[in-house]
């Protein structure tokens, strides 16, 4: 079958896309309301997409009324913000911190998350994350008709809990990822989970 996306709707694209680009990583992002408070969501239109300067991409829509959503406003206004990896264990809390609140209703106060204080950036993280990178907005861009926001963050820092660091066979740091046990997004209301890794050694 082939699907002509001149002939669909953006809203059929868009679902399309979700159910083809598969898994996608997920980044559960903390940024701070206008009132101080803490705003929560999740965005799996990310990835990372630059060492030099560390650079993450985040591409956010609009609301289903075609407002902005409070995340893109809170990057832009204030600048920093933090990009957690969920984990297996935190999909439920991940999940609902999508609901479409009241501006300035904090997701981590709604869902009673506990943060703690983040060494590489002047906001908390969550305690729950085993991962959280300490960013700072880069650049945005507008993109097409909604307009979607391309958000570069650049990575001062990360967050690696201590259980989920080990060795590799020359002694060296390795993160290990199966104890992370990060949550892949697919389509519609649909995620995976981590499953069997699969090593291949890479040509030369």
């Amino acid at each position: 079958m082939y699907i002509n996306f001149g002939e669909m709707k953006p809203q059929e694209i868009y679902i399309t896309m979700t159910q083809t680009v598969i898994p996608r990583p997920i980044a559960w992002i903390l940024s701070e309301n206008p009132d101080r408070s803490l705003n929560l969501a999740p965005y799996s239109y990310f990835n990372a997409v630059c060492s030099d300067p560390p650079l993450i991409m985040i591409s956010a829509g609009v609301k289903p009324d075609g407002a902005v959503k409070d995340t893109r406003d809170n990057i832009r206004d204030r600048k920093d913000f933090i990009v957690h990896i969920s984990s297996l264990a935190q999909i439920d809390e991940m999940n609902a911190s999508s609901a479409n609140l009241a501006p300035g209703v904090s997701e981590v106060d709604t869902l009673g998350l506990e943060t703690t204080a983040f060494d590489g950036s002047r906001l908390p993280r969550l305690t729950c994350a085993k991962v959280a990178f300490a960013c700072s907005v880069y650049d945005i861009h507008y993109l097409g008709n909604g307009p979607q926001s391309l958000i570069l963050g650049e990575v001062h820092g990360v967050f690696v809990d201590d259980s989920v660091i080990g060795e590799d066979a020359k002694g060296r740091m390795k993160i290990l990822a199966d104890r992370i046990n990060p949550i892949g997004r697919l389509g519609a209301g649909e995620y995976v989970s981590f499953g069997e890794i699969l090593t291949r050694q890479r040509p030369d």
